[in-house]
């Protein structure tokens, strides 16, 4: 009998949470397979056109493109997983899949700005030791040109998605649209130099390309770093924290608080928290004020998860003097 109610107080939890989070990874997986079907015609159209143009360049933009297939099937196969919610093994909810795809993307990008890094730096001492490069055919700048319109084109409509689900995720995904967008476009030049301004500009592109990796390296870091505080578990920012230090302060009822602890997960907040209340209040009415804490930090700041913890209010030790001290202990 027991082991029944526990179940169905488990499905009635999931349901509480499930119909906004399956909105959201509807939108999640939507986005990213509209990302994986776009890399894969694109893959295949740099190829052929890289082999029939006569550009080596373009041909190895193509074969690059393929191993954003990869990234898209990581992304999407994160946020699948994500999107399964809280169950007895995950209590906190699925959320670090999307920060693991995040910081993984992020290592991702840094193997393929050092790979472009590689080969810029091996073709401009190429170019150095007098090699030239034969010179591509018109339809090899025509498919560079597609190719840049379509992947800035997915990192906006990524990025706008990344925002309104608050999906570090699909941040991370469209970044690496930019980044393969910012690619293509060093490759162009080079195809456009060697096109227009003669064998001794062909070296442009090699040179773009060096320029291009560094920038998809400061890219990688800026992915990178928030996914591994978020995975170490880092507090939320200043700002978050000044939100809620504000809300609990001005709840009424509330008489003092300390020991705030506060983390991510995914696009979940974790907040964690001691609450001082009178303590001739009955356990209704202290438990209303949790649910009023509760209700206004969800308006503020989104999805929210709050373990809060009741304690009676007696005005003499530190944290009941000041209402906000962090530290200090009942």
């Amino acid at each position: 009998m027991c082991r029944n109610l526990c179940a169905l107080a488990m499905k009635t939890e999931k349901q509480n949470i499930v119909p906004g989070s399956l909105a959201r990874n509807r939108e999640e997986k939507r986005c990213t397979l509209v990302g994986m079907t776009c890399d894969v015609c694109l893959s295949a159209t740099k190829i052929v056109s890289g082999i029939i143009g006569h550009s080596s360049a373009i041909l190895a933009d193509g074969i690059h493109s393929i191993s954003d297939t990869v990234t898209d099937a990581l992304v999407y196969a994160m946020v699948r997983l994500s999107g399964k919610g809280i169950d007895e093994r995950y209590r906190y909810g699925r959320g670090k899949f999307e920060t693991l795809a995040a910081f993984l993307i992020s290592i991702i990008l840094v193997a393929v700005a050092l790979g472009l890094m590689h080969e810029g730096i091996k073709d401009v001492w190429a170019a150095i030791q007098g090699e030239t490069l034969e010179r591509p055919h018109n339809i090899a700048l025509i498919v560079g040109i597609i190719a840049v319109i379509v992947k800035e084109s997915l990192y906006h409509y990524t990025r706008i998605k990344g925002r309104k689900t608050d999906s570090s995720a699909l941040k991370a995904y469209a970044w690496h649209h930019r980044a393969d967008a910012l690619s293509t476009a060093a490759t162009l030049m080079g195809v456009a130099g060697a096109m227009f301004l003669g064998e001794r500009w062909r070296v442009l592109d090699p040179i773009a390309a060096i320029a291009v990796s560094v920038l998809i390296l400061v890219l990688a870091y800026r992915l990178g770093r928030p996914a591994i505080e978020e995975l170490l578990e880092v507090s939320l920012p200043d700002s978050e924290k000044e939100t809620i230090t504000t809300i609990v302060t001005n709840v009424k009822g509330v008489k003092a608080f300390h020991n705030l602890r506060t983390r991510r997960n995914g696009n979940l907040r974790v907040v964690d928290i001691h609450v001082k209340v009178d303590g001739d209040l009955s356990v209704n009415e202290s438990h209303d004020i949790t649910l009023d804490i509760e209700r206004q930090l969800g308006e503020a700041l989104g999805e929210v998860m709050t373990n809060i913890h009741v304690e009676p209010y007696h005005g003499h030790n530190q944290c009941e003097k000041n209402g906000s001290s962090l530290n200090s202990k009942p």
